[in-house]
């Protein structure tokens, strides 16, 4: 995802974004640790965007 993505959202789509992003890395981390996950760097892109959504949702506030 790409943050000029996010500019087009309004803020309730991004919060529900965020859930689903935070719901798919824990599912992401118990596949990990099951040796069920194949291609391991899709956690750190996860990471990343969840990490990208949230700086969105901060600068907003302080806005």
């Amino acid at each position: 995802m790409k943050f000029k993505e996010l500019t087009t959202k309004s803020e309730s789509e991004i919060k529900s974004l965020l859930g689903d992003l935070k719901a798919k890395a824990h599912d992401l981390a118990v596949k990990g640790r099951l040796n069920q996950l194949k291609n391991t760097h899709e956690i750190r892109q996860v990471k990343k965007d969840i990490a990208r959504t949230l700086t969105y949702l901060h600068n907003q506030v302080q806005k």
